[in-house]
C-alpha cells in the first residue's frame, strides 16, 4: 500500500457536532492507518489554542490551523501568521463602528466582546469556549493581544459591505451561511496549508486524501485530487468531491479510509 497523507477537518467530520464527540469508529479507524504507515493531519479553521484535548490525543503528526496560518508537525512549529497588532486593532474597530458581532480567534485564546450580544450564534459560541476555560479573561475591546483571523455575523443593522471594503486589502470573508462569515488573511487557506505539507514531505497530491464537511473546507477540496465530503456537508462542495462517505455520527471517516483500501 502506497504511503499517504490524510487531512482532516475537525467540527462536523471528526468530531461530531451533534453529540460533541469523537465516535468510537473514528479513533479506531485514525489509529489504523497510522499503524499503516499514513501521516495524520488536522486542517482546521480553529487556531491552535482551541483544538479540543481529545482531537490532541489522537494520533496526529500535526496540526495546521488558522486556515494556513499556523502550522506544526509534530511538536515543530512551522509557520506562524498573526495579524499585525495595529492593523488587527484597526480591523475590529471597524467591526463594532460596523455594528457587527465578532469573535477574535489567536494562538494563545479567543477573544469575544465584554457585554452579551444580539448574536444567538456568538452566544452560542462563547457558552461553548467558556465551558473550556477559554475566552473569558481578556474581551475583544482590549489592545494587548494579536489575533489570527475573525469570525463575525451581520444582520440588518449590521453594514456588512463597509466591513468587508475596509478588510479588502489583507482579508477575506468566507460565507459560513445565515450572515455569519469567517476572515481569514489572504494568501493563506486549508489548500496552502496542505501544499506546504506535501512540499515538506515530499509527496504529491496524489498521496494526499482530504476530509471535510464545510464551505471552509472548499479550498482544499479544489486543491486535492481526492476529496472526501461527509454524508451531511455543503453543496459548495459537490463539484470538487471524489467520494460521499456517511456522516460523521454513522462511521463515516472508517467507511472512507476503507473505501480507499487506506485501512
Amino acid at each position: 500500500m502506497e504511503k499517504a497523507v490524510l487531512f482532516f477537518d475537525i467540527d462536523g467530520t471528526i468530531l461530531s457536532e451533534k453529540t460533541r464527540t469523537i465516535p468510537q469508529s473514528a479513533v479506531t479507524a485514525l489509529q489504523m492507518a497510522k499503524k499503516a504507515g499514513h501521516l495524520l493531519f488536522i486542517n482546521t479553521g480553529r487556531t491552535i489554542c482551541s483544538i479540543p484535548a481529545e482531537i490532541r490525543g489522537m494520533p496526529f503528526d500535526g496540526f495546521l490551523c488558522g486556515c494556513g496560518t499556523h502550522l506544526f508537525f509534530h511538536d515543530e512549529e512551522l509557520m506562524a501568521k498573526s495579524l499585525p497588532r495595529e492593523r488587527g486593532r484597526a480591523i475590529i474597530g471597524k467591526l463594532f463602528e460596523c455594528n457587527l458581532g465578532g469573535i477574535a480567534e489567536g494562538p494563545e485564546d479567543v477573544y469575544f466582546p465584554s457585554h452579551i450580544s444580539r448574536f444567538d450564534k456568538l452566544e452560542s459560541s462563547r457558552r461553548y469556549f467558556r465551558q473550556r476555560g477559554m475566552g473569558i479573561e481578556c474581551p475583544i475591546e482590549k489592545d494587548d493581544f494579536i489575533y489570527d483571523k475573525l469570525f463575525i455575523y451581520a444582520d440588518k443593522q449590521s453594514d456588512l459591505n463597509s466591513f468587508l471594503e475596509f478588510i479588502d486589502e489583507d482579508m477575506e470573508a468566507l460565507d459560513r451561511g445565515s450572515n455569519a462569515y469567517e476572515v481569514v488573511q489572504k494568501g493563506y487557506s486549508k489548500a496552502t496549508a496542505c501544499e506546504f505539507m506535501l512540499n515538506r514531505l515530499g509527496m504529491t497530491k496524489e498521496q494526499a486524501y482530504v476530509f471535510g464537511d464545510s464551505s471552509n473546507d472548499l479550498a482544499m477540496f479544489e486543491f486535492a485530487v481526492h476529496a472526501v465530503a461527509m454524508g451531511e456537508h455543503d453543496p459548495v462542495l459537490d463539484p470538487y468531491t471524489e467520494f460521499v462517505t456517511k456522516a460523521v455520527e454513522e462511521d463515516g471517516i472508517a467507511c472512507a479510509l476503507k473505501h480507499y483500501r487506506l485501512i
